[in-house]
């Protein structure tokens, strides 16, 4: 076993050790756990030492001190024993902004970004569109929504107070004004509408929140048996809450488009249009009610 890099962190060695050297030991380290071994390493000795990646990389000879060399060794053990990287930096980049994220929220994906793109391609065209986001989280869509757009009047709405926590501390610290409200999906609303409403839900399988998603709060990542709970309550609720002419917007999982586009349909729905994210897999749907102009 490498020395540096005990699963007991109290087997560090005191010695100082170069960049290189101690990013290659990570990568080693890491190998088994992440498909981005090199990369993780990167992202975490820069959290350790307070120094940016490229300053890192462009002195591999530089060596670093023993309680540096600590707390990367420690934050690699972590790393290695499934920890996501995000709750171990505190950090994630979303839409060009940098986000709190906790074990409170679910870590934002990359592919949730074609969702806020259709958010704001369907509100360009308004004048202070009202978007809510359902099932916020760490804020991410609704910050987004609102960094791009900042006429635009955002709402973020999560049944976990904790989780609207992290949002409300991202918007502060993005000093973004966005609305937050603790509700389990429109029940808050009532008597209220808007002109796009977006969510992310929860929307794996039961059985299928297995492995590394167990590191993520199961509340943002359970859709039920079949994985379709959270859409069949957000169908049935959401005609109430939208102006003539909104527009639902979901994101689902790539296998689910079918029998997501039958339900939606039998619940008076129109299929306005249908996206797939950057590795072409079905990602997210436009929904208009049938029959409104």
């Amino acid at each position: 076993m490498n020395t540096l890099f005990h699963s007991d962190d109290s087997a560090l060695s005191p010695q100082r050790v170069s960049t290189a050297a101690l990013l290659e030991r990570a990568t080693e380290r890491l190998a088994a756990e992440s498909d981005t071994p090199r990369l993780d390493a990167d992202v975490l000795l820069a959290f350790a030492t307070g120094r940016a990646r490229a300053s890192l990389l462009a002195f591999p000879e530089r060596e670093l001190e023993p309680d540096t060399t600590g707390r990367f060794a420690a934050l690699v053990t972590r790393r290695a024993n499934g920890e996501p990287l995000a709750y171990l930096t505190g950090r994630r980049e979303f839409f060009s902004l940098v986000l709190e994220v906790s074990p409170e929220v679910l870590i934002p994906r990359p592919e949730t970004e074609l969702l806020v793109e259709r958010t704001l391609a369907r509100c360009v065209s308004l004048r202070r569109p009202k978007v809510l986001d359902v099932g916020t989280g760490s804020g991410a869509i609704a910050l987004a929504v609102k960094h791009a757009l900042s006429e635009a009047l955002v709402t973020g709405a999560d049944v976990s107070a904790e989780a609207l926590a992290v949002a409300r501390a991202n918007a502060a610290w993005l000093g973004l004004d966005a609305r937050w409200v603790e509700s389990r999906w429109l029940e808050a609303f009532a008597g209220e509408r808007f002109d796009v409403i977006a969510s992310n839900p929860p929307y794996v399988r039961s059985a299928e929140v297995c492995g590394a998603l167990k590191r993520e709060p199961r509340l943002a990542l359970d859709g039920g048996t079949d994985g379709l709970d959270a859409y069949r309550v957000l169908l049935a609720e959401a005609p109430n809450h939208l102006h003539p002419g909104g527009v639902l917007l979901i994101e689902h999982g790539a296998a689910q488009r079918p029998e997501l586009v039958a339900l939606a349909i039998d619940l008076g729905w129109r299929v306005a249009a249908e996206h797939d994210d950057l590795a072409g897999r079905p990602r997210v749907l436009e929904l208009e009610r049938s029959g409104v102009p």
